[in-house]
């Protein structure tokens, strides 16, 4: 996985990274670990041992020398993060699999917490056994693998739980820091989204991009996944006209359900309405939806703070009826995609004549966000986000501490709750 930078950017000596694939001479891209048919990452140079002393603390390195030149042992790490997580472990894995076996060894591991299910904060994901001198330079490596995956899923799983009833779009791409953090977080949100599918939610059904659409395919399904999505504003502002856009979308994919972003020229009601009558016949398929993405400085069209409040007390009078915190309130009846705004498109909608039409909602949809709007039963079928990305970076942290060597429990003051003997915690020291 490494930095997202395939090629083997990093193997340059003193660890800078290499011209990278944009600079083959005749413009095309160098062959890449993104290559490979159906999007999975091909196996990488980052298994190697140069890559991996390049990137790993070098202190790391040091004590692999040192054990190297005393005599190994066998030791038994503990793995886990200080936040409550759901379990995302398979890219760690995988890769801990690819250096063993390019190292001729092999690594136990005893997975305490499966993919897609809750691990408390200090409570080891894993234990992960071998030679120290084979494991003692892959910390780093495994660790950037493992806790931005678990806290994402848990993100995800949450904002799935809260609105149950909408499907989810991973939207993220845009926000990563290159391709390995957009693999890395699309696999999370397929794992969140599972996770909540199995306690009823419908969860992720997909993502923006085709190079990571493969997480989110089911068991049997006869082709590989693609991206979802339609139209940016960047086509509205192309067509210089919502229903212009909406024309050449259905000209160039005419197999393709229509989803229409309508709030570029401020229009969202008028301009959606506009291209619901312009193809009503996917209107009445219910192959169209309209998606809001109002800027949070303005109210959707038609819409004050005054005509906010009246189109709740229309639907759900109970959601405005209580104390709300300035962010809440901002969700329910403020600027932007509001619980407020939701509504009144669905209000114009289905007055208009086009109950089957849909609604997608971005912007900002986030845990907290999604429960307000549960609260509001706003009429949402579908969210596009990217808001599961970790918000508290230092809290992706993940950590892994050695509590055996040949058998002999073992572990630094103050992470003896890691400890364990049969498969319970013991004390440090103790029996």
């Amino acid at each position: 996985m490494g930095d997202g930078v395939p090629g083997g950017r990093a193997a340059v000596p003193d660890g800078r990274l290499a011209p990278s694939r944009e600079a083959v001479p005749d413009g095309r891209l160098a062959p890449s670990r993104e290559a490979v048919p159906d999007g999975r990452l091909a196996p990488s140079r980052e298994a190697t041992d140069a890559t991996i002393a390049a990137r790993t603390d070098a202190y790391f390195n040091r004590t692999r020398a040192i054990v190297q030149r005393f005599g190994d042992c066998r030791v038994t790490y503990a793995v886990f993060l200080r936040r409550p997580v759901v379990s995302a472990p398979r890219l760690m894995l995988d890769w801990l699999e690819s250096v063993a076996r390019a190292r001729g060894t092999q690594f136990d591991i005893e997975l305490m917490h499966a993919e897609g299910t809750w691990a408390g904060a200090g409570d080891p994901i894993l234990y992960l056994s071998g030679s120290l001198a084979e494991l003692a330079d892959l910390e780093t490596l495994y660790l950037q693998k493992l806790g931005p995956a678990c806290v994402a899923a848990h993100n995800a799983y949450q904002m799935c739980l809260e609105l149950p009833k909408a499907a989810f779009l991973a939207m993220d791409a845009r926000h990563c820091a290159g391709f390995e953090m957009q693999d890395m977080m699309a696999y999370a949100a397929a794992v969140g989204g599972r996770a909540a599918r199995a306690e009823g939610a419908r969860g992720f059904i997909g993502n923006a991009t085709d190079a990571t659409a493969h997480w989110f395919a089911e068991p049997g399904e006869p082709a590989p996944r693609r991206g979802r999505g339609t139209m940016p504003h960047a086509l509205i502002g192309y067509a210089n006209s919502t229903v212009r856009a909406a024309e050449m979308f259905h000209d160039a994919f005419p197999e393709e359900d229509l989803t229409v972003l309508t709030d570029y020229f401020g229009r969202e009601v008028t301009d959606g309405l506009a291209v619901c009558r312009r193809f009503p016949e996917l209107a009445t398929a219910g192959r169209m939806a309209v998606r809001l993405d109002t800027h949070g400085g303005r109210f959707l069209e038609s819409l004050d703070p005054a005509e906010s409040y009246a189109v709740l007390e229309r639907h759900v009078p109970g959601a405005i009826r209580r104390y709300r915190s300035e962010t809440e309130l901002r969700h329910l009846v403020g600027t932007g995609v509001s619980a407020a705004a939701i509504w009144r498109m669905r209000e114009a909608l289905d007055e208009a004549g086009f109950p089957k039409v849909r609604i997608v909602a971005s912007s900002g949809f986030n845990v907290g966000k999604c429960r307000v709007m549960a609260e509001a039963r706003a009429p949402i079928d579908v969210v596009g986000t990217g808001s599961f990305l970790p918000d508290i970076w230092s809290e992706t942290y993940a950590t892994a501490d050695i509590v055996a060597y040949d058998g002999e429990p073992r572990v630094k003051v103050g992470r003896e709750f890691l400890l364990r003997r049969n498969g319970t915690r013991k004390r440090n020291g103790g029996g």
